[in-house]
């Protein structure tokens, strides 16, 4: 199991969590800042000053996920992670990572009121000897307070908050501990495990009244998709995407949808890639999306958005296939490509 302690800079993340260490019995303590300085020290200047934060690179996402998993294969049990996680979308991406390896993830965030939070930092002296380089250290803990502040809102709709204003680092612990007993901050987060080999995919375009195509937001990794999944073995690759349509937002369609496009993903490690297709699901009808379910566990949002707003929305290899989907659609046609080119 994976603690995630969560909070702003200088909250105390990291001296909680070595008390936790001591209330739970055989955890380990497990911090991916050495994961950032690792790839700090591997990758070229240019691309890390694409970059604002390590964060930002999917590297770091893809090792925290990848080494945390190896540890607890060594030693099964418990790791505490005491990291600032501010973006929604980087947290689905990283749980939705342990949720694929069956490692449950328990979402912990230690709050502090802003007054206090202040005052602890202006005090850190992270770098004894060296006061420029401890300044620095609080410039950054300061910079990330306003980030932390507007992230709030879902921070404390999913994760258990444990206010920490005025505890002790033990006091803290000893609150997570018992939040962690009685089975508080599950992530809800569920993903099927990740493929071991070339996978096939159906997606299923649905239109409103105006050809704005469906869009869904998936709480298990970055950007939009289309409904939709993997095919199971034996099934076909249509009756695939009905199902998925029906599971994932609750529409019952009514027929075959037609085939738009094949597509060929090539691998592209750790993703082993393999053919995808879009269907033509129809219109909707307004009076079916306003019964329109979401799994919470799957599915953080959807809309109708028109070709330009997916290319916002969608990663650049979803929004060419959806972009040759639609041109197939306006023709009557299917088209075969790869890696999202046409061919033949």
């Amino acid at each position: 199991m994976i603690v995630w302690l969560n909070g702003a800079f200088g909250t105390g993340k990291s001296t909680a969590a070595r008390e936790l260490m001591d209330l739970i019995p055989g955890s380990l303590l497990y911090d991916p800042e050495p994961v950032g300085d690792g790839l700090r020290t591997i990758l070229p200047r240019k691309r890390l000053d694409e970059v604002a934060d390590i964060r930002d690179l999917p590297a770091w996402r893809r090792l925290t996920v990848e080494t945390g998993a190896a540890v607890l294969a060594e030693a099964p049990g418990v790791l505490i992670v005491p990291m600032t996680l501010l973006r929604q979308d980087y947290r689905d991406e990283i749980f939705g990572g342990f949720a694929s390896r069956r490692i449950p993830v328990r979402h912990v965030l230690l709050h502090t009121e802003e007054t206090i939070l202040r005052q602890r930092i202006a005090s850190r002296e992270d770098v004894p000897g060296d006061p420029g380089a401890s300044a620095s250290v609080r410039a950054r803990c300061l910079a990330q307070i306003p980030p932390y502040r507007a992230a709030l809102p879902w921070l404390t709709e999913d994760a258990h908050l444990v206010d920490a204003t005025g505890l002790t680092p033990r006091d803290t612990a000893e609150r997570v501990a018992e939040a962690l007993r009685a089975g508080a901050g599950a992530c809800e987060i569920v993903q099927t495990p990740r493929p071991a080999a070339e996978t096939l995919a159906a997606g299923v375009l649905l239109f409103d009244d105006r050809d704005r195509v469906l869009l869904v937001d998936p709480t298990y990794k970055p950007g939009w998709e289309f409904p939709g999944g993997v095919v199971e073995t034996g099934e076909a690759p249509a009756r695939a995407g009905v199902r998925e349509v029906a599971e994932e937002i609750g529409i019952e369609l009514d027929r075959t949808p037609r085939l738009l496009v094949v597509d060929w993903e090539p691998p592209a490690p750790p993703s082993y890639g393999g053919l995808r297709l879009l269907f033509d699901g129809g219109r909707v009808a307004e009076a079916d999306t306003r019964r329109l379910v979401l799994p919470a566990s799957e599915l953080r949002g959807w809309r109708f958005v028109t070709e330009e707003e997916a290319g916002a929305l969608l990663p650049p290899e979803r929004f060419r296939r959806l972009r040759w989907a639609l041109r197939a659609r306006e023709r009557a046609t299917v088209l075969n490509l790869e890696d999202g080119v046409p061919v033949g």
